[in-house]
């Protein structure tokens, strides 16, 4: 999967120029939390709800509201952003830009095309993508278990649920307890819980859970 699958596109932007008030204002009426800020149609720099909040005055000023709406009028959008952004195109892959959000400890990345941006990837659409890696909102049977690190485990036990007349709704695989074991998680359904409980004892090193759900 590409981000270009699944970033937010049109781009919602805003100008350096724009007062922060109209700034914060626009990100309300749209439901998003961060904007590319666009100049002459280039990228300059990214905004995000909690830079603009934390640009406006206080509960607890002493200033009027005259004098609060005075001072948010001067402030722009330009003198909050963030100017050093990181960006992505639409051919990397959704993993990549997951683990540049991660290492960075940012919540967006404005997707580029020849240096024009093109839309935008967001933690919320990363975790809709997670939500059906898991398959969270189809019934089925899910299981978490250890398996062994060898060559061939993963395909004799999708081998054995197939056997048995099962469709696998959503895999995934991740660390396991050390570097001999790997854990993962699956959801089938054809067939109930107490046959693949049966199916895949055998096979893994250590079935950890085990239920009927979810939707």
């Amino acid at each position: 999967m590409l981000v270009g699958e699944r970033m937010s596109h049109p781009v919602i932007s805003v100008r350096p120029d724009m007062p922060i008030a109209d700034a914060l204002n626009m990100m309300k009426r749209e439901h998003i939390r961060r904007a590319p800020v666009i100049k002459d149609g280039k990228l300059v720099g990214i905004v995000s709800d909690k830079d603009l909040l934390n640009a406006s005055p206080s509960p607890a000023t002493s200033l009027s509201v005259w004098e609060m709406n005075y001072l948010l009028s001067k402030i722009e959008v330009k003198d909050v952003m963030t100017k050093n952004v990181l960006t992505v195109n639409e051919d990397t892959p959704i993993e990549e830009a997951a683990r540049i959000m991660a290492d960075n400890k940012i919540g967006g990345l404005p997707v580029t095309r020849n240096e024009v941006v093109v839309g935008i990837i967001t933690e919320t659409d990363l975790f809709k993508i997670f939500l059906e890696l898991m398959g969270a909102r189809e019934l089925g049977v899910r299981v978490t278990a250890l398996v062994h690190e060898e060559r061939g485990q993963l395909a004799k036990l999708t081998q054995a649920i197939a056997n048995a007349g099962g469709n696998f709704l959503a895999f995934g695989q991740f660390s396991g307890e050390d570097s001999t074991n790997r854990l993962i998680t699956f959801k089938v359904d054809g067939i109930d819980q107490a046959k693949v409980k049966e199916i895949v004892d055998p096979i893994v090193e250590s079935l950890i859970d085990i239920r009927y759900c979810c939707s």
